[in-house]
């Protein structure tokens, strides 16, 4: 089941004994154990039904013991598992989870790992309970993820400034679920966020960014493409240059993938790799400049400063800063 769909229910009071929120996206994880931690229960009532676990310092009988509690003076328990991972023998719950109780609700936060579908313990999940299993979002998923997550204060982004939050915090939800927060909560002039409200309430340059120096590098703009360089390299802790050499190899790998593609068409090219339509008239666009040839090289410079940039074939007195100018004159020249 989505994490969409489970926390609707809830916000119905719709129950069910067992929730199982497993796999690698943790912010999907939180969100809906936040939600029954918070709201299932009243301030009052958690004294005595509300019980939080972690799993490297609780045995399952323990649970399994406490989950069969019935509730005093409510209708429901709540037990929450946190790091339910780290249980050394979690499938001892499999007997609890045959025959739960109807009055507890029993959360496992499982998380960066996912249960044996095999398994006893997950079977009696799926047929008693609900299982939630959460999978890390591809950047190019990024950016319409932020537009709806927007929708839920009634707030739109243009394409640029979600782009520009892509490029600089990458697929981490919980970050930028932080820093749309803090969006929302500041602009009350408008409810359409540009990249002027980026930089303005988060920091994050409109002029001197990833995004920016896509563009540059594509147009070959040596000037604009040096400003925005020297501007990374005086900023260092938020602009490192693995995360400049993570996004540019992104960038110029799809550029080479289109030149592949059957139907090059912007069509083709989203039902290949999906993306805002924005952005893939762009990419269309900036294919267009390099020959395959050309591509290949660029990803191999980025895989020789990847490498440098690990202290690999340089001194360890060399700045990073100078890394990245030299990676980008050699990507210019």
């Amino acid at each position: 089941m989505e994490a969409e769909v489970i926390l609707q229910n809830l916000k119905k009071k719709v129950y069910h004994p067992i929730y199982l929120l497993q796999g690698d996206e943790p912010y999907f994880i939180d969100q809906i154990s936040t939600y029954i931690e918070k709201n299932v229960l009243t301030e009052e009532e958690k004294g005595f039904n509300q019980t939080i676990f972690y799993g490297k310092d609780t045995e399952e009988r323990t649970i399994a013991h406490a989950a069969l509690r019935y509730p005093m003076m409510c209708d429901k328990q709540v037990i929450i598992v946190k790091e339910a991972q780290s249980l050394k023998k979690i499938e001892d719950l499999g007997p609890y989870a045959e025959k739960p109780m109807p009055s507890t609700i029993l959360v496992l936060n499982y998380k960066y790992k996912t249960l044996d579908k095999r398994t006893k313990l997950y079977k009696a999940i799926t047929a008693k309970g609900i299982v939630l299993s959460t999978k890390r979002l591809y950047e190019n998923q990024i950016p319409a993820w932020i537009e709806n997550y927007l929708k839920n204060y009634n707030y739109t982004i243009v394409p640029q400034a979600s782009q520009i939050l892509t490029d600089s915090l990458g697929n981490d939800l919980g970050k930028i679920a932080n820093e749309l927060n803090k969006l929302v909560i500041a602009v009350k002039e408008t409810n359409r966020l540009t990249p002027v409200h980026i930089e303005k309430n988060i920091g994050i340059s409109k002029d001197f960014n990833l995004f920016e120096l896509q563009d540059a590098l594509v147009s070959g703009n040596v000037l604009k493409a040096n400003q925005i360089i020297n501007y990374f390299g005086a900023n260092q802790q938020q602009h490192p240059i693995q995360m400049t050499i993570a996004v540019l190899f992104g960038f110029y790998s799809k550029l080479f993938a289109i030149h592949f593609l059957k139907d090059k068409s912007e069509h083709g090219v989203i039902s290949k790799m999906g993306g805002n339509p924005f952005f893939i008239k762009k990419l269309i666009a900036a294919s267009k400049k390099y020959n395959p040839t050309k591509l290949y090289e660029i990803i191999g410079i980025l895989r020789e400063y990847d490498l440098k940039s690990k202290g690999m074939g340089i001194s360890t007195l060399v700045d990073s800063a100078d890394l990245q100018k030299e990676m980008i004159y050699k990507i210019l020249h």
